[in-house]
């Protein structure tokens, strides 16, 4: 079954849960994991938790992640009795895992959502294999023009393709759903960039047990 159809990049909350047995819960997450937050939500019943995302924009200026979800912790803290952050670290240089610990709140494990989509310890056993990957998710298999090619200028000068990946052997693509039109778009970006396709089907990996954890977390 395909995840709640909503528009890439969103900014958005979703209300009208039922807090009545677990308490209040917050997802503050990024718009890039909108799609499978809330099909995990929808999937395993968790009605007592709320979601409001970020732009997913934000990953093309990561220095503005922490700050960013430091003003969305203050501005609903007072509303939920707990709140969780569903980013990994994110090109954040460690600033945003310090800025929730100052907080308080828990943030899910790993260097970036390639990591966690995988599983943190399976990513972190490829290691020195995969130097030289380049990864799409579901979501930038979706948005690889909006996230990739326009923002580095290939739109503009298709010259530059091999200057940006020259040193890229092969795109490996985590697909989190089974979709044949997801997999040939990712196919697709592969060629454009003349590197090597690998598809892994990862499904939903770390971020699917750090939900389910925090689903049942007492406050």
């Amino acid at each position: 079954m395909q995840p709640t159809e909503l528009p890439d990049d969103a900014s958005l909350t979703t209300s009208g849960y039922n807090s009545d047995s677990q308490g209040r819960i917050l997802l503050l997450a990024c718009g890039a994991l909108a799609r499978e937050i809330l099909d995990l939500k929808r999937r395993n019943g968790w009605d007592h938790m709320a979601l409001t995302c970020l732009p997913a924009i934000l990953h093309v200026h990561p220095e503005k992640i922490t700050q960013a979800v430091q003003e969305a912790i203050e501005k609903h803290r007072e509303d939920y009795d707990q709140i969780f952050v569903v980013y990994a670290d994110c090109g954040t240089g460690g600033l945003l895992e310090k800025a929730c610990t100052e907080l308080g709140v828990e943030m899910v494990k790993g260097p970036h959502c390639y990591s966690f989509f995988e599983g943190n310890q399976a990513f972190e056993a490829r290691g020195e294999d995969e130097t030289t990957a380049f990864y799409l998710t579901d979501f930038l298999a979706r948005q690889f023009d909006a996230f990739v090619w326009k923002p580095l200028g290939l739109d503009r000068h298709p010259e530059l393709r091999d200057m940006y990946f020259g040193n890229y052997t092969k795109l490996v693509y985590q697909a989190q759903i089974d979709d044949p039109n997801l997999t040939a778009r990712a196919r697709d970006c592969a060629d454009r960039m003349g590197l090597e396709f690998e598809r892994r089907f990862t499904g939903y990996g770390d971020l699917e047990t750090t939900l389910a954890e925090w689903a049942n977390r007492k406050p």
